[in-house]
């Protein structure tokens, strides 16, 4: 660890603390809605739906954050966002109706963008140039480990009670605490002369625009609707939890192999054999994996689909920003991150469509629609222009799992 690190790394402690208290309460919470909708026996395509208004939530919250970090600061806005983020949590216990899941689950998504926006800022102003892809890295895997937590607390009460309710709440809660008290200097606020351009992103990379929504049908379709496919296998509450933290835990341990390997060649061709190894994984599970089979042999396949879906997005992020101009990281973030909400956005409604005209289990058959588009597109976009020389390359830094813009306001 070098010295600036050694000295940077102490101050911000608390402020990832905060982090990943707020994340294991989200992870928990969106497992939990899924499986309690289907206890009060909401439709997939309404299941579907809760999870999809997370994410429009997360694409407006993205829009709108800067503007309230602009006028507030930093330290209200996360204290502002993670009150109303732990109180909307209650109000699924509270109302148990798909209409009031979906407006509430749009608000925490909401919530959310505007607190890992304040996050992902501070640490950007707080650290220097040489530690802040190690502090950024850090936060990625903050996430990640926080998320498997959140997974691994469903056990610990019954989905039709109330008390994995009240976790969230007092997790997105004790969030408020490290924050507030973080020796952290909040940063300077100032206007963002940094503008989102779709049309102009996809002219300097094509294959990079379609992945970030791919990533998104991907991920939010698997992580909203996952466990009720879990469900429909004939796991039990421990056995979900395990088999949804087994997917995360994959994506934790080939994330750096991955974005190793695309330092070192052609990050379109790592994705796309990322891509053709999730495929791959899910035809098994339909058409090679009895129904009888050990629930070991199941946790193991979704730690590979999640090793090779989850490093995706951080790939996608290097190859595009090779693509852009220095000037241009910001702006490219951003547009990522609305494409990549509007794929998550759009996932879970297909996703939930297929599984109530088709039967629970077609879940799979979307994602891996989506991923054999991914692999196809970079596969084509390979023969139409070639990468950039390893020497041009950005070096390669794991995003979180719920990707946000760095220093970003939308005009």
């Amino acid at each position: 660890m070098s010295s600036s690190l050694r000295a940077t790394l102490p101050t911000l402690l608390a402020l990832l603390l905060g982090y990943a208290l707020m994340q294991v309460g989200n992870t928990l919470q969106g497992t939990l809605l899924s499986v309690r909708g289907s206890i009060e026996q909401f439709t997939p395509t309404e299941i579907g739906a809760v999870g999809a208004a997370f994410w429009v939530g997360i694409v407006i919250g993205s829009l709108w954050a800067g503007r309230l970090i602009l006028q507030v600061g930093h330290t209200r806005t996360f204290a502002a966002l993670a009150a109303v983020a732990a109180s909307v949590a209650l109000l699924h216990l509270l109302v148990i109706s798909p209409a009031v899941w979906i407006a509430a689950r749009a608000v925490t998504g909401f919530c959310f963008a505007g607190l890992f926006i304040v996050v992902e800022s501070w640490l950007n102003a707080s650290v220097t140039a040489q530690t802040r892809g190690q502090i950024l890295s850090l936060y990625g895997m903050t996430g990640l480990i926080a998320g498997i937590g959140g997974q691994m607390l469903l056990p610990t009460g019954d989905p039709h009670g109330f008390r994995l309710f009240c976790f969230v709440t007092i997790l997105i809660s004790l969030a408020l605490v490290p924050t507030a008290l973080s020796r952290a200097t909040a940063p300077a606020q100032a206007v963002s002369d940094t503008r989102i351009n779709l049309m102009r992103l996809y002219r300097q990379s094509p294959f990079g625009v379609v992945a970030a929504v791919l990533c998104g049908i991907t991920t939010s379709s698997f992580f909203s609707l996952g466990p009720i496919w879990a469900q429909e296998r004939g796991l039990d509450t421990v056995e979900i939890a395990i088999f949804m933290t087994c997917g995360t835990l994959g994506g934790f341990l080939t994330t750096w192999p991955l974005g190793w390997l695309s330092d070192r060649m052609d990050r379109r061709h790592v994705i796309i054999g990322a891509a053709a190894m999730a495929a791959s994984i899910l035809l098994a599970l339909i058409h090679f994996v009895s129904p009888d089979v050990p629930v070991w042999l199941l946790f193991m396949y979704v730690a590979i689909f999640g090793g090779s879906v989850i490093p995706t997005y951080s790939i996608v992020t290097a190859h595009v920003n090779d693509m852009v101009r220095p000037g241009e990281f910001v702006a490219a973030a951003g547009g990522l991150l609305i494409l990549q909400g509007v794929g998550a956005a759009v996932g879970p409604v297909i996703s939930g469509v297929a599984m109530t005209e088709f039967g629970r289990l077609r879940l799979l058959y979307v994602v891996i629609v989506a991923q054999a588009l991914m692999a196809i597109w970079g596969a084509y976009r390979s023969l139409q222009r070639a990468a950039p020389l390893t020497a041009d390359k950005d070096h390669f830094v794991m995003e979180p799992t719920v990707p946000v813009g760095t220093q970003l306001e939308a005009q």
